[in-house]
Order: structure tokens, then C-alpha cells, then sequence
């Protein structure tokens, strides 16, 4: 076993395990960490406690140090340069005639570093960009390009539900969604009704996407044949997922009825198939499928 303490470097980011030292530390505190990056100042995110070592990345690397108020002041010093570095990147891009949206730009704690983040829809060749860069800041330039998905996490914003983004909140990582979870869930599949703020489906199609598959699993097909509690077969017509209630068409004596039943007082051969997306709408929701 290793003891090891959590740290996480951005709100909703991963959380990297470090060696506690002999330092008394507890969730909430800001720690000097040494990272592949450089120094950084991080949130504890975990209590010191004790792992598998299986679990831990080595060699495992030491907190350095709690933050002093110096180094709240330099964090927030480099923020103020972080806001400079944008906007003199966006004129670099400009002059460069480069096809790239910036997105944020980002400090190490010790200056040793200066990342910015942009997205674009193919390869950019940006080696002139960054000996241009270079030139200005005097320091190590890295421009790392990522997706929409992180574009958003990073920005941060308001969903359609009128709460703050699951991804910018507390997702850590991104998971897989796709179309079929929507059709699982009976959501309309309009791409403005289901896809987020990134433009691709919503992370929260997940969230509820493994009590549908069970509570589908205990219902027939729509128009599967059924035997009802008084022995008559009927057809069905539609099913209420979350009720688990299910609409039953008899026909007795040239008269036809339609009854409604709890799925447990059915009889039927089969359970609830996995649910399938038409060629139709897998054209009309192409943009939306695929993960990043």
C-alpha cells in the first residue's frame, strides 16, 4: 500500500495522486506540487490515505509545500498575464492567417511555461506561430489543440436545464453518449432538443441511461403478442417506460378494446429488445454521433 493525497488543478479536472510528505494536510488545501508541466499550485481533492500500489503512478512525487500567501499572489498575478498572453496570441494568429479559434491561455505557477489551448477542424501548422511567440514571451511556448467538448469544459456555461455544465462542474472525464441512449430514454430526437452547449449529445444521457435498460428489459415490443391476467391475447400498442405500464389491444367478439396493464401481469415469450436507430436518423444525427 502507498499513502498518497489527491490533487486537482482545475475545477472538475483529474484528480493526480501525490506523496503526502510529512505534511498535515486536508481536503481544500492549496499545495506547491512538482508536475510534468513544472511547479503548479493545486487543490486537495483527497485526504491522505492509503492505496494499492497498483494504483499509483511512479515514481510517485511529493507535495512540496502548503500555499503561503505569496503564492496565492503569484497564481493571481499570472492570471492578470494569462489575459495579456490571449490577446496578443489572437494578433499573432491574425497575422499568421491561421484558420484556429484561441481558447484560453494558461501560465505554469513558475513561469517556466505558457500553453494555449485552441480548436480547429484539421491540422495547423503553427512552428512559425510559436518561434513568434517565443520571441514575445521569453519563455517555453506550447499550443496544444483540443476538441469541442474540452473547449467547453474549459469555458464553463449554462445547459438547457438552467444549471451550470455537468463537464465544466463536476465531470472529470468525458463519457461515452450516443443517439441510442436518447431512443432508449423515448427523447425526441431533435439534434436542439439532445445535443449540449458543445454541439455534440449531452453528457446527462448517461446519467439515467442504466435504470432504462433495466426497466425496457422488463417490458414487451410494441405490437408483441401478450396474454393478459383473464388468458386473452392481445396485441400491444404502446408502453409507459417509468410506470411500467402497458397498453393492450383485444379483440373479442368483432369488438375491439384497448386495456391497460401492469407489465408484471403480462405474459409474454420475450423481454424488451435492445432498441435500434434507423439508417434515417443516424443520417439526420450523424454530426451529433462520435465521442472526442
Amino acid at each position: 500500500m502507498t499513502k498518497i493525497v489527491g490533487v486537482r488543478f482545475r475545477t472538475a479536472g483529474k484528480v493526480y495522486y501525490f506523496g503526502p510528505k510529512n505534511l498535515e494536510l486536508k481536503v481544500g488545501d492549496d499545495v506547491i506540487v512538482e508536475t510534468a508541466r513544472g511547479i503548479e499550485m493545486g487543490k486537495v481533492a483527497i485526504g491522505p490515505q492509503e492505496v494499492a500500489d497498483d494504483e499509483v503512478v511512479q515514481p510517485l512525487k511529493n507535495v512540496q509545500r502548503i500555499a503561503t500567501e505569496e503564492d496565492h499572489k503569484r497564481v493571481a498575478k499570472n492570471k492578470e498575464k494569462e489575459k495579456e498572453a490571449l490577446k496578443i496570441c489572437q494578433e499573432k494568429i491574425r497575422k499568421h492567417n491561421l484558420e484556429m479559434k484561441l481558447v484560453d491561455a494558461e501560465y505554469t505557477f513558475d513561469n517556466n511555461k505558457l500553453l494555449f489551448y485552441f480548436t480547429a477542424d484539421g491540422r495547423i501548422d503553427f512552428r512559425e506561430l510559436v518561434k513568434d511567440l517565443a520571441s514575445v514571451f521569453r519563455t517555453r511556448i506550447e499550443l496544444r489543440q483540443i476538441g469541442v467538448r474540452d473547449e467547453t469544459k474549459i469555458m464553463g456555461g449554462i445547459g438547457i436545464c438552467g444549471r451550470p455544465l455537468c463537464c465544466s462542474s463536476y465531470l472529470t472525464d468525458f463519457v461515452p453518449v450516443s443517439i441510442k441512449m436518447a431512443k432508449e430514454q423515448n427523447l425526441s430526437l431533435n439534434p436542439t432538443k439532445i445535443s449540449g452547449v458543445c454541439g455534440r449529445l449531452m453528457c446527462c444521457l448517461k446519467n439515467e441511461q442504466e435504470t432504462y435498460e433495466y426497466l425496457n428489459s422488463q417490458l414487451p415490443n410494441v405490437g408483441d403478442t401478450v396474454t393478459t391476467p383473464e388468458g386473452i391475447r392481445g396485441q400491444v400498442k404502446s408502453v409507459n417506460v417509468l410506470r411500467q405500464l402497458v397498453k393492450v389491444l383485444i379483440e373479442q367478439d368483432d369488438t375491439k378494446e384497448e386495456r391497460e396493464y401492469q407489465a408484471s401481469q403480462l405474459k409474454f415469450r420475450a423481454k424488451r429488445k435492445n432498441v435500434k436507430v434507423t439508417k434515417e436518423e443516424l443520417k439526420e444525427l450523424a454530426k451529433l454521433e462520435g465521442n472526442e
